[in-house]
């Protein structure tokens, strides 16, 4: 039987493992989730520069040396909404990290960034699962906050295996939501649609159950507005400078015709903060 046919009749990934001849229980599965203050994701080194990619993963805070001691990573990175498995490693420390190494994620040094003594491993892809880079995701379910987990722990489902890897469709307006943090790092084709659309959209914080309606009126669309708020976490609002970005999630609640004004995308928007009582019960403040 193929790895494929084989994918599609198991259902999580510690059954791949299993099959493909590694004990699940020594394993750890490494969910490479981090968003710098450029925009710069895991997934986007991952795609772009493998060699990037692969230098970042391989120094890991002394924190986590004992969630990470196992002989094999399974390695996943995260494009809008999902969790893409990008391979397995052999996996070795073999000491301290040089605080002078630029770190290629955030392009600057350990030390710069004060991160303290860091570990560095050696790691060797291994043939494993090899067939299912860029193709496989994994339903990794409501624990992202835990990165690091291991291989025989909670099951992850296999949510799908591709023909060949690529970037994630575009949902549609109306199916659309995103985590504040994923804008820097779209698919090109994303960024695309939502420049040029323009409309009313809506930021939640799931921690304190706040709401905030706002409209993109100008050039740039929706793209254009929530790119300020993702770098400065608030987009000239004072009532959004008490979260931190990466608690909002942001979807669209209404797209404005071509021949749509600037005063008709304002009068939506307030129509929408009025339905929603979002200055009664949100951070709008007009």
């Amino acid at each position: 039987m193929t790895e494929p046919a084989l994918a599609r009749q198991l259902w999580t990934f510690s059954d791949l493992l299993a099959k493909a001849g590694l004990d699940p229980a020594e394993v750890r599965l490494l969910r490479h989730q981090t968003v710098a203050d450029t925009g710069m994701t895991p997934y986007l080194l991952w795609r772009d520069d493998r060699p990037a990619f692969e230098d970042y993963q391989a120094v890991q805070t002394l924190g986590n040396r004992a969630k990470l001691s196992a002989p094999y990573w399974a390695c996943f990175v995260c494009p809008p909404g999902e969790t893409l498995f990008v391979g397995v490693y052999r996996a070795e420390r073999k000491g301290f990290g040089d605080q002078d190494r630029t770190d290629p994620l955030t392009g600057r040094t350990e030390r710069e960034l004060g991160t303290g003594e860091v570990d560095a491993y050696d790691l060797a892809p291994a043939p494993t699962l090899s067939d299912y880079i860029g193709r496989l995701t994994i339903d990794w379910g409501l624990g992202t906050r835990s990165w690091i987990q291991r291989g025989d722990g909670t099951p992850k489902p296999v949510a799908e295996l591709r023909r060949e890897f690529r970037d994630p469709a575009y949902p549609g307006h109306s199916e659309l939501l995103l985590k504040l943090t994923d804008v820097p790092g779209l698919p090109a084709s994303w960024r695309e649609v939502l420049r040029s659309a323009r409309g009313v959209y809506l930021l939640t914080c799931p921690r304190t159950k706040e709401q905030y309606v706002g409209s993109a009126c100008g050039t740039g669309g929706f793209l254009s507005r929530w790119s300020d708020y993702a770098a400065n976490g608030h987009g000239g609002n004072v009532a959004l400078k008490s979260r931190e970005p990466s608690e909002y999630q942001i979807s669209i609640l209404e797209v404005s015709a071509s021949t749509a004004t600037e005063g008709d995308v304002l009068a939506a928007e307030g129509r929408w903060k009025r339905k929603l009582q979002s200055r009664e019960m949100g951070l709008n403040r007009n």
